[in-house]
């Protein structure tokens, strides 16, 4: 047997063991789907004529009913860098179909918002229920029940946790992600950080920041930093959801198409009617969720999937919480520095030796489950990389040596012993700090807090030099029943200057961060939230007032209000801002009015599914 670490297989173990009830209902659930004709074949001749009326030369094969149809869930847009390439994808997906004798039809489509655009706008208080909403789109489209397999394009932050949400309801489908890659490395990412620093501080324009912005992000595919999109782009690897080692292969290349072809061919040899199917129920199971952590702790990647990897457990019946991050996060090593937290992007650590360098270490050490079952191989396929000989993709072993140690180590000589993801308790409930790019002498910051319940006043404050101290800045109010948890990106700059001129300074809120978070000490997602429940009842966050010495601390995992009990007890809540009116809120409201807090995955959705199973 393959050596475990042993805190990996107690974790997982723990969460076995409080999933049992849920996950064997999930499973029981999925099985009956498909034993009970959620498929084609229970479908009436008048069902079916609807379905294949516009399918041109596949009709016939769709007609008899003796192939594969393959169902395409696509956030096609083209006004986003990160799905603009997938515009091209279904017709070719089609064709690969063809070539295995399947046939492929577009199931639906569904939004997909960037957070990059929306950050510090009103649009960004859709971001996070748009996971729901994305979700149930996924379920809209492969409700016809025409389809034995699916492929899901989608490759950025709330896009590719809601298509698998959405996804895990018909878990007895194969399915398989497809990536579209990262765009190649524009104007470096510390280079577009300082520009935006000084553009903070007044000393460059408008037209300067701009013109470094769009050096930085300036053609198809994802941002090239490690952000919530790439991350994501981990996780499926991680989970074994995509044709091995796809994830950071540049849009528009040979390669890249050769591995779309690959995942169409792959989802025609995993389908029920063969010898190894390989649903997604399956696929997706505890040890996954285990090597999903593992994997976003030993690269640094995004805190937003700390509400993201909760969300998903849940709607496959596996319930996982922030001390099982943490405890993983103590025996996982940090083997990647990628912008923010390095000076590289996302195609230099692919260049280092990427995801499958990341996967054999891992798997060496112990640190990692490699009997999931995958939609690929084994798990230890995905430590591989990708290219083509003669025209014809093969793989050959991941690197046994790291091509460049400033970005990528191996697990015995990592950055970090630790995975920079540190749960934090106290008076003040439970918070998420990511470690990795802050310095050790800033992991523990006692200073007087400033309260603040939208950024613009934080900016404003700036401005003004009212936070040239030490500081924590808060930020409540700004949970998902309050109004959605909007990243608060635009604090990253201005909180970055106050660092850099010498002061102690710390982000504590109830809301996201960037899944960039940077060098900043930030306590996010602190639950409960301030807003009151729907029992009344209130986070101790709308008990704080400015002035109160609050001490944030990732060594000892703690987020106090340094506040004389007395004096505590005989406050009252502070009074939540109106909820916000335009740009469609109002349509998300009953997503609000039920959403659960961050640690569960601020999910209205699953809150108000868990009611009926």
């Amino acid at each position: 047997m393959t050596f475990l670490h042993p805190i990996v297989a107690k974790v997982t173990d723990r969460i076995i063991q409080k999933s049992l009830k849920s996950r064997a209902a999930y499973l029981d659930l999925m099985a009956r789907q498909r034993d009970a004709g959620t498929n084609r074949g229970n479908l009436s001749c008048g069902n079916l004529a609807h379905a294949f009326a516009a399918s041109g030369s596949d009709k016939p094969t769709i007609r008899a009913q003796s192939a594969m149809n393959i169902g395409i869930v696509t956030a096609f847009n083209d006004m986003l860098s990160a799905h603009q390439p997938y515009g091209r994808y279904p017709e070719q997906i089609k064709i690969f179909a063809r070539e295995r004798g399947a046939t492929a039809q577009v199931a639906g489509g569904v939004p997909a918002m960037c957070d990059g655009v929306t950050q510090g706008q009103a649009g960004m208080d859709l971001s996070l229920f748009s996971r729901d909403n994305i979700a149930q789109g996924t379920a809209i489209a492969l409700s016809h029940a025409m389809f034995e397999g699916v492929l899901h394009l989608g490759i950025c932050d709330k896009i590719v946790p809601g298509l698998l949400i959405g996804g895990l309801r018909f878990g007895h489908l194969p399915q398989i992600f497809v990536p579209a890659g990262p765009m190649p490395s524009g104007l470096a990412n510390k280079e577009k950080q300082r520009v935006r620093q000084l553009y903070a501080e007044g000393k460059v324009g408008r037209s300067e920041l701009l013109e470094a912005e769009s050096a930085s992000y300036h053609g198809a595919g994802t941002c090239t930093f490690y952000g919530t999109a790439n991350s994501n782009q981990m996780m499926m690897e991680l989970m074994g959801l995509h044709v091995a080692a796809s994830a950071f292969v540049n849009p528009g290349t040979k390669l890249r198409q050769e591995l779309t072809r690959a995942a169409t061919h792959r989802l025609t040899e995993i389908g029920w009617d063969g010898d190894d199917y390989r649903p997604l129920s399956r696929c997706v199971d505890e040890k996954a969720i285990v090597n999903a952590i593992i994997g976003l702790l030993a690269t640094g990647g995004s805190t937003n999937h700390a509400i993201h990897i909760p969300a998903i457990a849940r709607a496959a019946g596996i319930y996982v919480d922030w001390q099982d991050f943490a405890d993983l996060s103590h025996v996982v090593p940090l083997l990647a520095r990628v912008y923010p937290n390095g000076s590289g992007d996302v195609n230099h650590f692919h260049a280092a030796g990427g995801i499958g360098f990341v996967v054999r270490s891992l798997l060496d050490h112990g640190l990692l489950h490699g009997d999931i079952l995958t939609v690929h191989g084994s798990m230890a396929d995905y430590a591989s990389e990708p290219m083509l000989v003669d025209d014809q993709l093969t793989w050959q072993s991941a690197a046994a040596i790291t091509r460049d140690d400033s970005m990528l180590r191996p697990a015995d000589q990592p950055f970090s012993p630790d995975g920079g993801m540190r749960l934090l308790t106290g008076n003040l409930g439970r918070a998420i700090m990511k470690t990795s790019a802050v310095t050790e002498d800033r992991w523990t910051i006692e200073a007087p807090c400033r309260i603040f319940h939208n950024q613009d006043d934080v900016l404003a404050a700036f401005q003004a030099g009212e936070l040239d101290q030490d500081v924590v800045v808060v930020m409540r109010f700004q949970g998902p029943r309050a109004n959605g948890m909007p990243e608060l990106h635009k604090l990253t700059t201005p909180l970055g200057v106050l660092q850099d001129r010498g002061f102690r300074v710390a982000l504590l809120t109830d809301g996201r961060m960037s899944g960039a978070s940077g060098k900043v000490p930030a306590a996010i997602h602190l639950s409960p939230e301030a807003l009151p429940d729907r029992d009344g009842v209130g986070g101790p966050l709308a008990f704080l007032q400015d002035g109160d010495w609050v001490r944030i601390c990732a060594k000892s995992g703690s987020v106090t209000a340094l506040v004389d009990a007395d004096i505590w007890s005989a406050r009252t809540a502070a009074n939540a801002p109106p909820p916000a009116l335009g740009m469609g809120r109002e349509l998300f409201n009953h997503y609000r009015l039920l959403a659960d807090d961050a640690e569960r995955g601020g999910s209205a959705m699953l809150a108000a599914m868990e009611l009926t199973i």
